[in-house]
């Protein structure tokens, strides 16, 4: 296997938010799609990522994937008025939540974070049905959690899109179907 030629890579800049966490490497290929399985408890969602159109955020995943950082989340936050996703990948999600302070959910991260890319234009439903799209606190926080839309959503044109649902969408409807606790 050689190594992809600079036209198939992208230089991403990762910024340790501790000056110590460790951060994916530099250079992320560029190309192509990737599968991405998610095992949930419900069943199995896979999505097709778009490593040519968000390289450093897939490179973000793999990186933590290969680390266990996913096994054992929980999901955090479910919208079903206005906005329809399911929203995950904090860390500290299911800590918060036994402790009884379901607010601090949504507050971690992987401990560095980095830049938007493949954001959608500003458009009615520019987030459709079955998109995995990056969450952050603003500009330049994008980190690990995710949101998966589950009806067509309107939102600012603020978050990296990494890819779609090919199968399991069912299992988030059936997750927004039961409403929010």
């Amino acid at each position: 296997m050689s190594a992809p030629d600079a036209s198939e890579t992208a230089a991403c800049m990762y910024t340790s938010m501790d000056g110590t966490s460790p951060v994916p490497l530099a250079t992320q290929p560029a190309a192509g799609t990737q599968v991405m399985t998610i095992v949930t408890n419900l069943g199995v969602i896979t999505a097709d990522i778009d490593t040519a159109g968000a390289p450093c955020t897939a490179g973000s995943y793999t990186f933590l994937a290969q680390d266990g950082y996913f096994d054992g989340q929980q999901c955090h936050r479910l919208t079903t008025d206005g906005i329809w996703v399911l929203q995950c990948g904090d860390p500290d999600a299911r800590a918060a939540i036994e402790a009884g302070t379901p607010e601090m959910a949504g507050a971690g991260s992987p401990g560095y974070q980095y830049g938007e890319e493949n954001t959608p234009v500003e458009a009615e439903a520019n987030y459709p049905a079955g998109t995995i799209a990056m969450a952050n606190a603003g500009a330049g926080t994008t980190g690990s959690q995710f949101f998966i839309v589950y009806e067509d959503t309107t939102l600012p044109a603020d978050y990296t899109i990494l890819g779609q649902i090919t199968s399991g969408l069912d299992i988030v409807e059936q997750v927004a179907a039961a409403g929010v606790m």
